[in-house]
């Protein structure tokens, strides 16, 4: 439901602009069940989506490592280096290849939510209704790559942000906590005699992803804006009451997807490039409350869920290690 008016407030600002009276406005027109439009994308594509994030990141996190290894090594030897040598660098390439990949398996199905939450057209339409049309429209190729463009603008940024943030501060915190003290305890075993060694891990968890939430929704917000921008419907031709809605491109109507990463990314700057720099460039975060509450409670929770899963299958907890 947050999703869905999310893609509201994105898709039609100038009706949608904050996100209570966006709810309330949408149930009150269309009906409550409106909030649950583009289920279907959403549990197949995200359900794919995610176990091959986070999957490939695991797999080629310490790939990467291995492969900078003696780079890595060269580096921390040099004056200045310090013990950490590349850093998070190959963190950082692994999360960029799991969310290109991921990316390719979200086009078909995002396109399909979007238009079942923007377009009338698709109105009722089931997943695989939704798939037939948009391969009607476009063809099978183009309906599997269209827009990929978009799609990697918000996925690599928002799978650095997020599995990134959460490995390099768990980390942080775990050395905080190991950090030698005058007395001979570190605060990780003072705290684990206290309330439990389980309850510290944790708690670093629960932490580690508040933050990697709010770095993931930040990093990967404006390419969300440009996801939607890229594929909505119905409204590029003729707004909601017959007359044209706000143009995207002065040329005319065209068909959602159709658009380059670059004039989809113009068109949101021109709305309100008349306002200066600033006003023009805050097009890029409509939405951000909303996607707070939507992609903080996912990624948290995510993360979490994730971090118990693998100690309870004897691996050591994220940054631990």
């Amino acid at each position: 439901p947050i999703d869905v008016v999310k893609t509201r407030m994105q898709s039609n600002p100038a009706k949608y602009k904050q996100f209570l009276p966006s709810t309330a406005t949408i149930i009150r027109e269309e009906g409550a069940s409106t909030l649950v439009k583009g289920l279907g994308p959403t549990l197949v594509g995200y359900g794919v989506e995610g176990a091959l994030k986070f999957g490939i990141y695991e797999v080629t996190k310490p790939l990467v490592v291995l492969a900078f290894k003696g780079l890595n090594e060269r580096l921390a030897k040099r004056p200045g280096g310090g013990v950490h040598g590349l850093g998070p660098i190959p963190f950082l390439i692994a999360s960029i290849m799991a969310g290109a990949a991921a990316a390719l398996v979200l086009v078909p199905m995002e396109s399909v939510r979007i238009r079942m939450v923007t377009d009338p057209e698709f109105e009722g339409v089931s997943l695989w209704g939704g798939l037939t049309k948009l391969v009607d429209e476009a063809g099978l190729g183009r309906t599997l790559t269209v827009g990929l463009g978009a799609m990697l603008a918000k996925q690599i940024p928002y799978t650095f942000g997020k599995q990134v943030s959460f490995d390099v501060i768990a980390k942080c915190l775990y050395r905080i906590l190991n950090a030698p003290r005058a007395a001979a305890v570190t605060l990780a075993e003072s705290l684990s005699e206290s309330v439990g060694p389980e309850f510290v891990k944790w708690a670093v968890s629960v932490l580690s992803a508040m933050v990697a939430s709010v770095m993931a929704c930040l990093l990967s917000q404006p390419g969300d804006v440009i996801l939607t921008e890229t594929y909505k419907g119905g409204d590029e031709c003729d707004g909601d009451d017959g007359a044209p809605a706000e143009p995207v491109i002065e040329e005319g109507c065209v068909l959602p997807g159709e658009r380059s990463l670059g004039e989809v990314s113009a068109a949101i700057y021109s709305r309100r490039k008349d306002r200066g720099p600033a006003r023009a460039l805050s097009g890029f975060f409509v939405g951000l409350q909303a996607r707070f509450v939507h992609v903080g409670m996912i990624i948290t929770s995510q993360l979490v869920i994730y971090d118990l899963v693998k100690q309870f299958l004897g691996l050591p907890a994220t940054g631990s290690h």
